[in-house]
């Protein structure tokens, strides 16, 4: 089988052996894209662990489960990271994570996450959501148009929100 995470190694050799915690990531971006895979599998143990001490208080694991139960994961892309690699201590991966909610919506979940390494082991920090540029000069979007973003939702209720 595939990885979850879109690499095309075998599951057994990407995020397999992080999600049974035999191995640890060796980069952000491993990180990354095994707490992707984490929420494929509704592995929420494990997005809860890998998540930054100082603020694993914040998550709300059942909030995490209905999100990653409820969802059809569709894939994963990595737009770009920074440093975040063996020799590094903190990273930024930005990512794409396309899923289909409940009611059929395809949303785009575009994110730039921050990373930190401490005593050998990569956790998420936290991360900005990334808004789509501003759309060009006389196009206009309606309140009630489909967001440009694509994420499915109309413009109110995704990007226009103030």
């Amino acid at each position: 089988m595939s990885c979850l995470c879109g690499s095309s190694l075998p599951l057994e050799h990407c995020c397999g052996p992080l999600l049974d915690g035999a191995e640890a990531a060796a980069t952000a971006e491993a990180l990354m894209r095994s707490r992707y895979s984490a929420h494929v599998l509704a592995r929420v143990d494990y997005i809860v662990a890998t998540h930054d001490p100082q603020t694993r208080g914040a998550v709300d694991p059942a909030a995490v489960e209905r999100w990653a139960r409820q969802s059809e994961w569709l894939g994963l892309a990595i737009v770009a990271r920074e440093a975040g690699g063996p020799d590094d201590d903190r990273g930024v991966v930005e990512f794409r994570a396309t899923y289909r909610a409940r009611d059929g919506a395809v949303i785009v979940h575009h994110e730039r996450s921050r990373f930190r390494r401490r005593d050998g082991r990569w956790f998420y920090c936290d991360g900005d959501t990334v808004k789509p540029p501003p759309a060009r000069a006389g196009a206009t979007v309606g309140r009630n148009d489909p967001c440009p973003c694509g994420s499915g939702q109309k413009y109110k209720r995704c990007c226009g929100r103030s």
